[in-house]
């Protein structure tokens, strides 16, 4: 039995236990983004996402290394929702030692060990009664330390839900985003597609408004969702050429050339998912710590910017030309390349450039039985399987 009490103990028990409540509490409930110096979850992923990236950094296959990557994310929020519980028990067992009076049932010595296992059942309710609190307060220590972990409990089951929810509808555009602008995404396939026929090049303003409303939205929820629940930035979507952060560069890029002025078509809805987006990606880079990269390479050469001229003008759409034009896409440019570039850089998320140097297929045109199906298909004609040479005959 101890009956002793110690002052440094409770008060730095107290300090713990507030510590992580806060933290949760800001976490799992605040809807906004907290600008304090120091948070335990930002500590956090700090320390478990540093030494994941550098594991990552050494498998060379993509594909592998975003797979890889791919289970930070659903492993590190069962790793923060047990950091937390562990704390929690760490700051009651703290508690318990500093107020004392336990006994133990074999009337062996209590330690401070055993007064972290007595908290860790009584914070998930086990009660074997094998340590007894004896004095007013630590018993009623011990009922609001079960009280607790029965919310905690709580906090599990309507957290993973919610933040499932949120990954869902984020995953439903980028899904959708495949055969719109290709795999990966770029904003000179997308803006093409939407051309139409060689025949009838004109992009409806009608269906063009519609899709980039609908990016606006989706920019706005992907604000709101990582805010709220910064985890999501570290899921990564079905496919290792998708991303949140691709999707979202994209339509960056589209509107950006849209605002930039392409002949036949009005820049208004353009301005507003311009707008969104950026805000997005702004703040965003502040919610995973990006830093600004100086030595970042030109994303826009000029011949790079040729060939997209000449790539949008072969569909029929004409580029506004001329120095002020340039100068105004450059200028649009700069205001969230260098925020999309430092968030890519930070979570290890490849970004599609303005257009491919090459056909490539999308993502819904592979299959793995397309090959034993084609050469069977063939076979029965008498001729030989041709490996498809691009995209040129999307649907």
């Amino acid at each position: 039995m101890i009956s002793h009490t110690s002052i440094p103990a409770v008060i730095l028990g107290i300090i713990i236990i507030a510590v992580v409540l806060l933290d949760a509490f800001e976490t799992v409930v605040l809807p906004r983004r907290v600008t304090r110096h120091f948070k335990l979850t930002a500590w956090f992923y700090r320390r478990t996402w540093i030494p994941w990236r550098k594991i990552a950094g050494r498998i060379r296959t993509p594909s592998r290394q975003q797979n890889f990557l791919g289970y930070f994310g659903p492993l590190s929020l069962i790793m923060l929702l047990g950091f937390w519980a562990a704390m929690l028990i760490f700051g009651f067992a703290l508690l318990q030692y500093g107020m004392g009076s336990h006994e133990q049932l074999s009337k062996e010595a209590i330690t401070f060990g055993r007064l972290i296992y007595h908290s860790g059942e009584t914070f998930f309710t086990l009660g074997y009664g094998d340590i007894v609190p004896t004095s007013s307060a630590a018993r009623a220590l011990s009922v609001l330390e079960a009280g607790m972990g029965f919310a905690f409990l709580g906090v599990v089951i309507g957290y993973l839900p919610v933040v499932y929810a949120s990954f869902s509808r984020r995953e439903i555009q980028i899904s959708m985003l495949d055969a719109r602008a290709g795999s990966p995404p770029t904003a000179a396939e997308m803006l093409v597609r939407l051309a139409g026929t060689a025949e009838n090049p004109a992009i409806d303003q009608v269906v063009l408004d519609g899709c980039l409303r609908d990016w606006e939205r989706w920019s706005a929820e992907l604000l709101e969702s990582h805010i709220s629940y910064p985890v999501l930035s570290f899921f990564r979507s079905q496919h290792y050429n998708q991303s949140w952060l691709g999707a979202l560069q994209t339509m960056l890029d589209v509107t950006s050339l849209i605002i930039t002025g392409i002949e036949g078509i009005h820049p208004g809805q353009a301005r507003l998912t311009f707008a969104m987006a950026r805000h997005a990606a702004v703040d965003l880079a502040q919610v995973v710590n990006a830093r600004y990269d100086s030595q970042a390479a030109e994303r826009m050469p000029d011949a790079e910017y040729d060939r997209l001229r000449e790539t949008l003008a072969a569909a029929g759409l004409k580029l506004r030309t001329g120095d002020e034009a340039r100068q105004k896409l450059n200028k649009l440019r700069s205001m969230y390349e260098p925020y999309v570039h430092s968030t890519a850089r930070n979570l290890m998320v490849a970004l599609p450039p303005w257009q491919q140097p090459a056909k490539t297929r999308d993502n819904w045109q592979a299959g793995p039985w397309d090959r034993v199906i084609q050469a069977k298909g063939l076979a029965v004609l008498g001729q030989k399987p041709v490996q498809p040479a691009g995209n040129e005959d999307h649907f």
